[in-house]
């Protein structure tokens, strides 16, 4: 689109401006969509640093089922940045992530794993960086141990948490309980 009296660097300028946004428009929009298809349940969020005019810093926490294992819910809580950057999407997110996992009800494994088996993947940047929840099971204790940690394209962090999940019967009804042991992948 151009007007009269626009000049040739106004022309580009304009050209320019609308590629950027372009841009940015499908990136976002890429990235929600593959956000959203594992999307965790928000549980609730608290904001930790006020900003004037736009959202503030958050942290927020979130639930999720094993989705291989019955009876067994992880509980993270991450940082959420505000400002301009993280209303737009475009913000890095840090990697100070805390993670909880219980026994909710009778565990019941619905097929083999892989000791350090993703659980659970969620962006945390548009491109580079990812957290991740894995399991695996500590057979001598019979106990689901659960890891969280994030990486990035280049050099990952070494922040993370870790839980433990016991595996108990549930109730009197509950008088069988599995070893993992038998659900490992060798």
């Amino acid at each position: 689109m151009t007007f009269r009296g626009q000049t040739d660097d106004d022309k580009r300028r304009t050209t320019w401006t609308s590629w950027v946004f372009a841009i940015l428009a499908v990136a976002v929009l890429a990235g929600t969509q593959a956000h959203a298809a594992d999307e965790p349940d928000l549980i609730f969020r608290r904001s930790t640093v006020f900003k004037l005019l736009t959202p503030n810093d958050k942290l927020a926490t979130y639930g999720v089922d094993d989705p291989e294992i019955e009876g067994v819910a992880c509980h993270f809580t991450v940082p959420e940045k505000g400002g301009i950057k993280g209303w737009l999407g475009l913000a890095e997110e840090v990697s100070d992530i805390s993670l909880a996992c219980r026994q909710i009800g009778p565990i019941r494994f619905k097929a083999k794993m892989e000791q350090g088996q993703d659980m659970f993947k969620q962006r945390r940047s548009l491109f580079f960086k990812k957290m991740q929840i894995v399991r695996g099971c500590d057979t001598k204790r019979n106990v689901l141990v659960y890891m969280v940690y994030s990486d990035r394209l280049i050099e990952g962090s070494p922040q993370n948490s870790t839980s433990s999940v016991p595996i108990m019967p549930w109730g009197p009804a509950d008088a069988t309980v599995q070893k993992c042991a038998d659900f490992i992948s060798k």
